[in-house]
C-alpha cells in the first residue's frame, strides 16, 4: 500500500521520497504459493481506475487456488471461518449499482505481481525509492518532518507509516494501538510429505483447530493455543510442525522434509487515530488482523486510495478546511468492520461445542441464496460505502462502471486522478460549475448504455460518489458538495 500512496501522490506531482529497509523486495513469501492474494472490488475498481489492472496476469491462469469444491456452477467462490459460498448461490441482482460492464468482483494476484507493477508506475512517475534504509527516528515542527537513519537524515513535509504491523513510526509517534489479543498461532509452509493421501484436500475445520491443503506440499494451520508458540520465537522445525499438523488432522502423516515456514495469530488491533500533526498511518501500521479471507492487502489498498488524493490536496493548497481529517472519519470505520468480521471467523472456528454450534448455523445460512449473496458481497466488498448523512441513495457508493456507446468506460477516463463531474443531459450549467474548479473537476457529457435513472454524478478523484441527481439536479446541493471536497477558484 505504500508503493500505491506513492503513486497516488506522485499521479497529483507531489514529489515522494519511499524509505525501505528491506534491500531486496524479493521474496518467496511474495510469490505463490504463500504470496497469493485475493483482490476484492474495490482494490479492482482502484486498479482499473489507474490503469493498471490489465497489467495483472496471474488472474489469466489461476481462479481459486483454495477451492475445492466441483467446477461449473456450483463451485466454491469463497468462504468464512472455512465454510464455503457457492457461485450458484449468488444473486448478483441484488447489487443493484454493479453493471455488466463492471470489473469482476474478485481476482487472485500475488504480492510479487502486484509490487513489480507498482514499483513500475512509481518509477514512471518519478517517485524516489532508497532501498536498505531503516528509520531509526525523526521529529516534527509545524512545517516539517525530519526523518532519520543512522547518520543518514531526510526532510519532508510530511511522514506517512507503511511499514506493517510492526510499525516503526506507529510506536515512535505513541499512537495507541487497541484491540485483543490471538486465539490461535497460524502456520505457513512448504513441505514435502511421505504420505500427502492421509491429509484432506482443501480447507479443514476439525474438532482441534483447522489445515488448509489446497496444493501440493503447500500447508497452512491453525492451532488454538492463545499465540503460545508465535509469540515464543522458538524455531519452527519440522518436527514441530510434523506434530501439530498430526494433533490437527488427526492423522499419522509424515513431514519428510520443511523447505520454508513462518508463524502468525489472529491478534486484532487497530490505531484508534490515524493522524499525529504531519505524521499519518496507512495499511498494517493502522489495523492488524487475522488474515482469514485475505482482506488485510485490500484494506491498505482502500487507505492509500482514500489519503492520496486528500493529503495531495493538501500539500498544494487545494484542500478545503478540514478535508484531511475525513481520511480518519472514513477509513477506521471500514477498518473496524474488517477487525470485527475477522473476530466473528475466530470465534466460530474455536475448537468447542459453542463454537461448533455456531459454526453449523452459520454454514446453514450461507447454504441460502440470501446468505450467500450476504457474505459475498462482504468477502468482496462490494457493497463497500462510505456515510455522507443525507443525499442521493447512490451517494458514497464507488462510481459505477459506466458504459459509452463507443465503449469507453467512466474508468477509463479516471486515470490521471481528477474528480469528474459526469452529466448524462449536456447540461451547460453543470459544465459552468465545473469550470469554477479547474484542474480539479473534469467535466464529461455522454449517454451511458445503462443510466440507473441518473442524470448526473459528482466523482472524487477516488472514485467515490460525492454527489447524484435523478432528473433536474439541484444546483446548490451539487455546488456544496463540490465546495466539501474541492476548493472553488
Amino acid at each position: 500500500m505504500g508503493l500505491f500512496l506513492a503513486c497516488e501522490l506522485a499521479l497529483a506531482k507531489c514529489s515522494v521520497l519511499i524509505l525501505e529497509k528491506t534491500e531486496n523486495p524479493h521474496s518467496p513469501l511474495k510469490q505463490m504459493p504463500f504470496g497469493i492474494r485475493g483482490l476484492s472490488a474495490p482494490t479492482i475498481e482502484a486498479l482499473d481506475r489507474r490503469g493498471l489492472l490489465e497489467k495483472l496476469e496471474l488472474h489469466k491462469r489461476v481462479k481459486k487456488p483454495h477451492a475445492t469444491a466441483a467446477q461449473g456452477a456450483g463451485r466454491q467462490a469463497g468462504h468464512f471461518a472455512g465454510i464455503p459460498f457457492h457461485e450458484d448461490n449468488i444473486d448478483t441482482s441484488q447489487w443493484k449499482y454493479r453493471l455488466p460492464s463492471s470489473t469482476a468482483p474478485v481476482l487472485v494476484s500475488e504480492m510479487e505481481e502486484l509490487e513489480s507493477i507498482l514499483t513500475g508506475r512509481a518509477n514512471d512517475l518519478g517517485v524516489v525509492i532508497r532501498r536498505g534504509i531503516a528509520i531509526t527516528g525523526f521529529h516534527q515542527t509545524l512545517d516539517e518532518v525530519t526523518v532519520e537513519s543512522g547518520d543518514q537524515s531526510f526532510q519532508g513535509k510530511w511522514l506517512i507509516g507503511c511499514d506493517g504491523s510492526r510499525s516503526i513510526v506507529r510506536k515512535l509517534s505513541g499512537f495507541e494501538f487497541a484491540g485483543t489479543e490471538p486465539e490461535f498461532t497460524g502456520y505457513t509452509a512448504k513441505v514435502d510429505f511421505a504420505d500427502p493421501e492421509k491429509l484432506s484436500p482443501g480447507r479443514n475445520v476439525t474438532p482441534t483447530g483447522m489445515y488448509l491443503q489446497s496444493q501440493p506440499g503447500y500447508l497452512a494451520i491453525q492451532e488454538f493455543d492463545h499465540g503460545a508458540f508465535h509469540n515464543s520465537k522458538n524455531p519452527i522445525t519440522p518436527e514441530h510442525v510434523q506434530e501439530v499438523l498430526r494433533r490437527i488432522s488427526n492423522t499419522d502423516v509424515t513431514i519428510t522434509a520443511l523447505h520454508m515456514a513462518t508463524t502468525w495469530t489472529d491478534r486484532s488491533r487497530q490505531a484508534t487515530s490515524y493522524r499525529k500533526g504531519r505524521i499519518l498511518l496507512a495499511g498494517d501500521a493502522a489495523h492488524i488482523h487475522a488474515p482469514l479471507g485475505g482482506q488485510g492487502l485490500n484494506l491498505g489498498l482502500g487507505d492509500a486510495m482514500n489519503l492520496g488524493w486528500k493529503l495531495a490536496a493538501t500539500i498544494q493548497g487545494k484542500a478545503p478546511e478540514g478535508l484531511l481529517d475525513t481520511y480518519f472519519t472514513e477509513r477506521h470505520p471500514i477498518g473496524s468492520k474488517v477487525l470485527d468480521w475477522s473476530r466473528a471467523q475466530v470465534a466460530i472456528m474455536k475448537p468447542d461445542p459453542d463454537s461448533r454450534a455456531l459454526y453449523a448455523i452459520v454454514r446453514d445460512l450461507m447454504n441460502t441464496r440470501d446468505g450467500a449473496t450476504y457474505f459475498a458481497a462482504t468477502v468482496w466488498g462490494v457493497l463497500t460505502k462510505y456515510d455522507f448523512g443525507t443525499g442521493h441513495p447512490v451517494t458514497g457508493h464507488s462510481i459505477p462502471n459506466f458504459e459509452f456507446g463507443d465503449g469507453v468506460t467512466i474508468s477509463s477516463l479516471m486515470h490521471n486522478g481528477q474528480g469528474i463531474l459526469l452529466d448524462f443531459e449536456k447540461d451547460a450549467s453543470l459544465q459552468a460549475l465545473a469550470d469554477q474548479y479547474s484542474g480539479q473537476i473534469r467535466y464529461i457529457s455522454g449517454n451511458p448504455k445503462i443510466r440507473l435513472g441518473i442524470s448526473a454524478l459528482l466523482i472524487r478523484p477516488d472514485g467515490v460518489i460525492a454527489w447524484a441527481s435523478d432528473q433536474h439536479p439541484d444546483y446548490s446541493e451539487l455546488k456544496k458538495a463540490a465546495d466539501r471536497w474541492f476548493v472553488c477558484n
